[in-house]
């Protein structure tokens, strides 16, 4: 969760104003990473919430860091780099001072370096016969692996290594064989219009054809690694400096700093098209339908992009080999401002195709809502926040507050008795939004308190005083519930507005961050990206803090992410949890929150549904630790037939249907009619719908609660 933070100009004044005297404008990459270091850290050390001192304690943690963010699979450098970079073990924090390049440059030379010999040594691997019936493990672990004492070591491990890709392909036709096998001999007993294909392969055709995908994929790989600019692997350097600070103190390239604003605002200027690689080519994936290039008529899914001429007066950039991202930069651009993009048609034809950009809206990330109809014959409304966007920038374009408030419009107008707000899955966004929303459905308080470093308090309070929706309101969550999301549940429980149910716990984010442009302290022009920057830490206003315990849900339902170690608590450098006073607020006390958790718990324990659900997450998460397995085929195949077994015991929860019947609005419905893709993702969204056992609990909860309305 961040908000739109300025600077206050007394905080640049004293400790930064010297900044923009220290650096001339930079010459080349080098001059420029140096002076993006001393600025990076210049502003963790004036301006993160808890700044830690650079010594030898913090240069041992980042370096640490580093090669867990470089290379975590240990697969890349060997032994003898290791020893060799480890001299360097304590002097990266005199680096960061002195914006000293040294350390940075022998890793990531020494990386390609590797990559180049690695590349070799897979194709030397691929040209020999691929033995599966040796008997060998491979460590799954990377805290296990060891780093490969030599090359011969190396090329073991990546050999195994690919064994083992070779065998999880081999089994995938396995089952993709079985599943074709069983809807053939479904189709033919019912004497249905046979139009499955199966295709019977031989164990050497499998093995064959899976060691051609594999050779490929790795192939693939290495030429993107390759094509990888080494300034974007300066962001990755960057970060394990920032991280060791907290989690969520990050360096953003001026790319992913517009990757970020895309997602955050929920928009972009473009054609609205996907862009997707293939073999080294790129191709037009799904095209929005209303957008740019849908409209041109002469673009189709499937296309192969050959070039774009970003600028009328410039010339066209052939993107034939550019990693996908670079060529999506090409046909972004300004509003009202054309792009020509040559395409080579599945029939061989080459065709110009240009294009207006326009705004394209990423709907996915925005709030929507549907009528679900009970089996007890009552409706209530169902709404999806996937996250807490808000557009700064411009006061016309969308905000979360507005999007929820216009679902409850819509919903109020079909009747319905109560609402389930599901904030599952969302990692949060704007905090503004969070007191907006609130104010939706009750009346004017505090939502959240705020410290930042100098111990400041200052209390946030939602000001409106004409709340929409008064009605049974409850709040879902999940371990991937984060920071604005916290807020709002953790608001919204203590007042007794809502009934939070999900997750024994949320991910337990409880700081608040800013972007800090760092060319504003340069004389210069040049974008040199931003620090996202934890400022503050935030607090429930009963004084307790969100940070590591998240927030406990009144009513608790464990799902497949309750037994994985997800959640702030379980990274090294997380800020500490701790309370603060608690702030004048009048709760409701309307709910009878026992009565509620007593029913539900009662319905859970005699749901079968749910009951496999928790034994199918156990099951799958007791996979994902093991530590080591086998790369002998015979004995794969075993692992793979026990596991089969077991996955056959969970095929029901595949088939599950929770009873209930969801409605579009009449909008949607006419909407539908004209935009398939619209149709899909509608279709798409209603199917999980009702697969969703959590979600049938939590309209049994909201019809147990009584209506204000």
């Amino acid at each position: 969760m961040w908000k739109n933070f300025k600077l206050n100009k007394f905080l640049l004044l004293i400790p930064l104003t010297s900044l923009m005297f220290c650096f001339n404008s930079p010459q080349n990459d080098d001059e420029k990473m140096q002076t993006i270091m001393v600025s990076v850290k210049n502003t963790l050390s004036y301006l993160h919430y808890s700044p830690k001192p650079i010594n030898d304690a913090y240069s041992k943690d980042v370096y640490k860091h580093y090669f867990e963010l470089a290379d975590p699979a240990k697969r890349y450098f060997l032994q003898s780099d290791m020893n060799e970079f480890a001299k360097h073990e304590t002097k990266l924090d005199d680096y960061i001072n002195q914006g000293d390049l040294t350390f940075y440059k022998l890793t990531i030379d020494r990386l390609y370096q590797r990559v180049d010999e690695i590349d070799k040594m897979t194709q030397d691997i691929f040209a020999k016969p691929i033995n599966l019936e040796e008997d060998e493990t491979l460590i799954l672990e990377p805290k296990l692996k060891k780093t490969p004492a030599n090359k011969q070591e190396q090329y073991n491990e990546w050999k195994k290594f690919i064994k083992y890709n070779i065998l999880q392909e081999i089994e995938s036709m396995n089952s993709k064989e079985e599943s074709q096998k069983e809807k053939k001999d479904s189709v033919q007993k019912f004497k249905l219009k046979d139009t499955i294909k199966l295709e019977i392969l031989t164990p050497q055709q499998k093995l064959t054809k899976a060691t051609d995908e594999v050779k490929d994929l790795v192939k693939e790989t290495f030429t993107r690694f390759k094509k990888r600019k080494k300034m974007d692997w300066f962001t990755v350097y960057m970060n394990a400096y920032t991280e060791v600070f907290d989690p969520h103190t990050n360096y953003y390239s001026p790319k992913d700093k517009e990757d970020f604003d895309t997602q955050f605002k929920g928009k972009v200027i473009g054609i609205g098209a996907l862009i997707q690689e293939k073999k080294g080519n790129l191709y037009l994936g799904a095209l929005t339908i209303g957008a740019p290039a849908w409209k041109s008529k002469q673009l189709s899914e499937g296309d192969k992009i050959l070039k774009v001429k970003s600028k009328p007066k410039e010339d066209a950039v052939n993107v034939v080999g550019m990693l996908s991202d670079e060529a999506v930069r090409l046909i972004r651009g300004e509003k009202g401002t054309p792009v020509t993009l040559t395409v080579q048609k599945k029939d061989g034809t080459i065709r110009d195709v240009t294009m207006i950009r326009e705004e394209v809206a990423i709907e996915d990330t925005f709030a929507k809502s549907i009528i679900v109809n009970s089996p007890n014959g009552k409706k209530y409304g169902f709404i999806n926040l996937p996250s807490f966007n808000a557009d700064f920038e411009d006061e016309k374009g969308r905000n979360a507050s507005d999007d929820i408030k216009n679902e409850i419009i819509k919903l109020k107008a079909q009747g319905i008795e109560g609402i389930v707000l599901d904030l599952r899955n969302n990692g949060g966004g704007s905090l503004t939004e969070v007191g907006d929303i609130m104010g939706l459905f009750m009346n004017a308080g505090p939502y959240v308190q705020v410290k930042d470093g100098n111990g400041k308090i200052q209390t946030l309070k939602n000001k409106q005083e004409s709340p929409i929706w008064n009605g049974p309101l409850v709040i879902m969550q999940n371990e991937l519930s984060a920071s604005a999301s916290e807020i709002l549940a953790g608001a919204m429980q203590d007042y007794g507005r809502a009934i939070v149910v999900g997750s024994p716990q949320s991910f337990g984010k409880g700081t608040v961050q800013t972007f800090v442009d760092l060319n504003r302290f340069l004389n210069t022009e040049d974008d040199f990206g931003s620090l996202k920057l934890t400022i503050q830490k935030f607090y429930r206003v009963t004084g307790e803090s969100n940070q590591r315990k998240g927030i406990v849900s009144d009513i608790q339902m464990k799902d497949f992410f309750t037994f994985a170690e997800i959640g702030e608590r379980y990274d090294d450098f997380a800020l500490a949890w701790d309370k603060i006073p608690s702030a004048n607020f009048q709760r409701m006390n309307n709910l009878d929150v026992k009565a509620l958790e007593k029913a539900s718990s009662e319905r859970m324990a005699k749901n079968p549904n749910y009951q496999l659900l928790l034994e199918s997450a156990q099951w799958r998460e007791q996979l994902n630790k093991e530590e080591t397995i086998t790369l002998n085929i015979n004995k794969f195949n075993e692992l793979m037939k026990q596991r089969k077994a077991q996955i056959e015991k969970f095929k029901k929860l595949s088939k599950f249907d929770n009873g209930l019947k969801f409605a579009m609005y009449p909008a949607e419905i006419e909407r539908e009619k004209k935009d398939e893709v619209f149709k899909k993702k509608s279709e798409m969204w209603i199917k999980n719908l009702q697969k969703d056992s959590y979600l049938q609990e939590a309209m049994n909860i909201i019809a147990d609660m009584k209506s204000k309305q």
